[in-house]
């Protein structure tokens, strides 16, 4: 495969809006520490090696904004690192941090507790969208699946089936304009939104380690694997 000659800026736009009321805590789940360092620090961490030009967008709760800031002073080159508060849902929160993007780039959207996201993923996903507007990773259902309707239910052939991961990644010209229509509840993410705006996502193989730490025992997890790596 030949090396795409097209460069054009980065940005990761990492929402971490969330309370992360799963977590039986009263920290939201992206400041909890992950051996010794806060989880978010991992995200932006991966992020910021994988291109020298990235810049990263944080979104957060208007409350941890100062948590954040003392994050950024502690591990980053703040230069590279902009802050803003998120909204009433997921499509709010990266509507607030797409409003920070004034040029065309390539917009990674993250969730910030996806913290074990690879910089080789991150690439894949920056070459993908150069080339076809839009880059989804997704993984194979490794568990059967059925559809619940009602008091009936039916099997799924699983190998049609993907579980839908982050970073999305989107030329910024598709979308921007996209997360200027209205807000409907089927906006589950951002593939959602570009599709109601008319346009077809091209899917990337994701990876199994990227999960979401949503709950005490995923934190187990994530600790093994990046004492691992190290």
């Amino acid at each position: 495969m030949e090396e795409n000659t097209i460069q054009l800026k980065k940005v990761a736009v990492i929402v971490a809006g969330g309370t992360g009321t799963r977590m039986n805590n009263t920290v939201p789940k992206q400041f909890l520490l992950l051996n010794h360092k806060p989880i978010v620090y991992y995200t932006i961490n991966t992020f910021l090696q994988s291109y020298d030009d990235m810049q990263i967008v944080l979104v957060l709760p208007e409350e941890y904004v100062a948590a954040g800031q003392e994050i950024i002073d502690a591990f980053f080159d703040y230069s590279r690192i902009k802050i803003t508060t998120g909204g009433r849902t997921r499509f709010h929160s990266v509507q607030n941090g797409l409003r920070l993007i004034k040029e065309e780039c390539i917009v990674f959207v993250h969730d910030a507790v996806r913290c074990l996201v690879s910089s080789d993923l991150i690439k894949r996903c920056y070459d993908a969208a150069i080339e076809f507007g839009s880059a989804i990773p997704v993984i194979d259902s490794k568990d059967s699946i059925r559809i619940v309707t009602g008091e009936d239910n039916a099997a799924v052939e699983r190998n049609s089936v993907k579980l839908v991961q982050t970073p999305q990644t989107f030329h910024s010209k598709i979308l921007l304009p996209a997360f200027n229509i209205d807000y409907k509840d089927k906006f589950t993410d951002e593939a959602t939104v570009v599709e109601a705006f008319g346009l077809r996502i091209h899917l990337v193989e994701g990876e199994d380690d990227n999960f979401k730490i949503t709950k005490p025992a995923d934190l187990i997890v994530a600790e093994q694997i990046i004492a691992g790596n190290q």
